[in-house]
């Protein structure tokens, strides 16, 4: 059994133009220890997914269906006091924005000491030794001067290491990193992630990498989920996926990458933008931005267009594509028809 079991989880908004899905049927599962990145534009559904696996959706938000089972107990049918032991004890989240995350009116030590005895009966002198502890863990310079700082005093990279310790307070078996280096420049992004890639194969940490960066999902994670409009459009081990991605598109994300363009040309692009959740294209919601949405004969393919895409096994990789469907059938077709010419 999984550490963390995503089961056909459906989230939706309930709008006064009626319901929005934010998420459709997204299953996936997590291994202790295990890195798992989820990628895809804005507004794909990276964000409503980690924010679902702690029942943390604000109103009027609310999971509709599925579920989602954490070391065998199902979370979003938890008590809300039930909820509370599991979030930021078993399951820790780093979110976006450090100074948001942080209270500018409490020193670091006081929120540290204050997650510690929120979940534990300790002493402030045995919780302050632990909150030094994590501190010297992040790489945090004069850890014993920072205890008594308040966030505006320290830099943005500084704060995302202060949210990491914060993170690894009560050594949780998941931590929910969501878009944990936006704020940074790039120099600051490369150590933030490769300190949070040390801290968790050292304490056999799972992690969840929410993102829109794939150069970084393709250094730390490994296996990655793709997201498009609220469903998961295909997943599988990272450098399978990065080297031969088989989705339109996921192609389109890696051929936007920078290193992808030619010197001197134009950057690749996906045309369009994301649809709209309240909107969403009948069929494949990508079929009106995707590339290979025509037959051999030039003309559209009709399941693109009127049906939703199931998921086929391509290699070690499920992909809900109809074109990848057709390609794997042709391919099955061909493999038999020589055998019969060749016995």
């Amino acid at each position: 059994m999984a550490l963390l079991e995503v089961n056909h989880l459906d989230v939706r908004f309930a709008l006064r133009l009626g319901e929005v899905h934010a998420l459709r049927d997204v299953n996936f599962t997590l291994e202790r220890g295990e890195r798992l990145g989820i990628v895809g534009e804005s507004g794909a559904g990276k964000s409503v997914a980690a924010f679902s696996l702690l029942n943390l959706i604000a109103k009027p938000g609310f999971i509709a269906g599925g579920e989602v089972r954490f070391d065998g107990q199902q979370l979003n049918s938890m008590s809300e006091r039930a909820l509370r032991k599991v979030r930021g004890n078993r399951i820790s989240m780093i979110f976006q924005d450090p100074m948001m995350t942080l209270n500018p009116v409490l020193s670091i030590g006081e929120q540290m000491l204050e997650c510690l005895k929120a979940h534990r009966r300790i002493s402030s002198k045995e919780a302050r030794a632990i909150a030094l502890d994590k501190l010297y863990q992040v790489q945090i310079p004069s850890p014993e001067t920072r205890l008594d700082q308040y966030p505006h005093e320290l830099s943005g990279g500084m704060r995302q290491r202060i949210i990491i310790a914060i993170a690894l307070l009560l050594d949780p078996d998941i931590i929910i990193a969501d878009e944990p280096t936006t704020a940074l420049d790039v120099t600051i992004q490369a150590e933030i992630m490769a300190l949070l890639l040390e801290l968790c194969e050292k304490h056999n940490v799972g992690l969840i990498l929410i993102t829109h960066d794939l150069g970084v999902v393709s250094q730390v994670t490994q296996r990655m989920l793709v997201m498009y409009a609220g469903r998961v459009i295909e997943q599988g081990p990272t450098r399978e996926i990065i080297n031969d991605p088989q989705h339109p598109y996921t192609q389109g994300l890696i051929n936007a990458l920078p290193q992808m363009a030619t010197p001197g040309e134009k950057l690749n692009q996906i045309r369009g933008s994301m649809p709209s959740l309240s909107n969403l294209p009948s069929g494949c919601a990508f079929h009106p931005r995707c590339d290979f949405i025509n037959r051999a004969d030039g003309q559209p393919r009709p399941a693109c267009t009127q049906q939703v895409p199931g998921f086929v096994e391509s290699g070690n990789c499920q992909v809900a594509c109809h074109m990848v469907a057709e390609l794997i059938d042709k391919e099955a077709t061909d493999e038999a028809r020589l055998k019969e010419t060749n016995p």
